[in-house]
């Protein structure tokens, strides 16, 4: 089983990547959220030049927000400066589109992405719309000795999904999947529905345990207790709280519409409604823009008041307990299929993240 960092991309990233790269971490993974986050491929070169072995991947790439060609470039020339340590990880987007107010992209556009991006990195012609237009294209400098790309080494494409058309999708066109929110029976029902959806297309896997399993990266986060401390202690809820917040965040949205990856609750959303109203109002933000308001801080910080939200049963859905609790709770995501757990940092928090699995966790499993 292999140990990823996940960021919620920060120019200063590439320093904690290195330290976890020292500590047993294999992976290090980097969000694409452009209202939100650094620019998600120049941290990574950032990372690339500081890192020796570990691998490096986008958790993950929106395909609207660069076209096909750009983004197969981009992860080239990562795999030119990081060769064979490069992973593209692709979405429909949650935060890179509902920051912006839009829902995910569909899912089909999403799979015709991937296909074009793969047919570009293997050196293939491929064929690019844009509108009416139809045109094929191609790297044209792919000669890895000319020092632009790096085409030799391949690059895998994981597909995030947690719904069943996108978890059909991981099945038909993707290398890899990555998913969020699961607890050990969810990940065995999402494992089943991309296996049979690759097998259906004629498809298996390389890099995992078996070929009709895909390599299987889940995003959470942690704390390890201390003696004595409770699990909504203050130190808990300033690192975890900020990722715990993403169920609110995505409560909001299924309640006005948008992507929540099957979160609702009525009740939570009308206070959670509430206390939004209230911040963005002191702040002056127009009403019509709640959307950029809610997902302020997300993954990275809470807002003043958020605390109020983080219950000890919230920060508790992700890795929050003791060394022991802990342990088993990965065993069991292990035993269900997961090949990576990636764990996210808090900026600024990364270092006692990475002290305490690689102690408590990695050391010992």
């Amino acid at each position: 089983m292999h140990f990823g960092i996940a960021f919620p991309t920060y120019v200063d990233a590439w320093r904690d990547a290195e330290i976890a790269e020292a500590n047993g971490f294999t992976h290090a993974w980097f969000y694409d959220s452009q209202l939100l986050y650094s620019d998600v491929w120049a941290s990574m070169a950032l990372a690339a030049e500081h890192t020796r072995s570990m691998i490096l991947g986008t958790l993950v790439a929106i395909p609207t927000n660069r076209i096909a060609p750009v983004t197969a470039s981009a992860a080239a020339t990562i795999n030119a400066i990081a060769p064979g340590r490069v992973v593209l990880g692709v979405g429909t987007g949650f935060t890179g589109r509902s920051t912006m107010g839009l829902k995910p992209m569909p899912v089909a556009a999403m799979e015709a992405y991937v296909e074009q991006v793969r047919g570009l990195l293997a050196g293939e012609d491929v064929l690019f719309r844009e509108g009416q237009a139809e045109r094929w294209i191609r790297l044209l400098h792919r000669d890895r000795a000319r020092g632009f790309l790096n085409l030799d080494d391949p690059i895998p494409i994981h597909v995030a999904a947690n719904g069943p058309k996108a978890l059909a999708a991981a099945g038909r066109c993707g290398d890899g999947w990555v998913t969020v929110a699961q607890d050990p029976s969810g990940l065995a029902r999402g494992l089943e529905a991309v296996g049979a959806a690759a097998a259906q297309a004629g498809r298996t896997f390389t890099g995992s345990s078996a070929p009709t399993k895909p390599y299987t990266t889940f995003l959470t986060t942690g704390c390890i207790l201390r003696d004595g401390e409770a699990a909504d202690a203050a130190r808990v809820v300033d690192r975890v709280g900020p990722v715990a917040m993403v169920a609110l965040h995505a409560i909001w949205e299924t309640a006005h519409g948008g992507m929540g990856f099957g979160f609702g609750d009525d009740a939570t959303a009308r206070a959670y409604g509430d206390y939004v109203d209230a911040y963005a109002a002191e702040r002056g933000s127009p009403a019509g823009r709640r959307y950029l308001d809610v997902h302020e801080g997300h993954m990275a910080y809470l807002k003043p008041g958020e605390e109020a939200f983080v219950s000890e049963a919230l920060l508790r859905i992700s890795l929050v307990g003791s060394a022991d609790e802990v342990r088993q709770r990965v065993r069991d995501l292990r035993d269900a299929g997961l090949d990576n757990l990636a764990l996210q940092a808090v900026p600024g928090q990364a270092r006692d993240l990475i002290e305490e699995f690689s102690r408590d966790v990695i050391a010992k499993l």
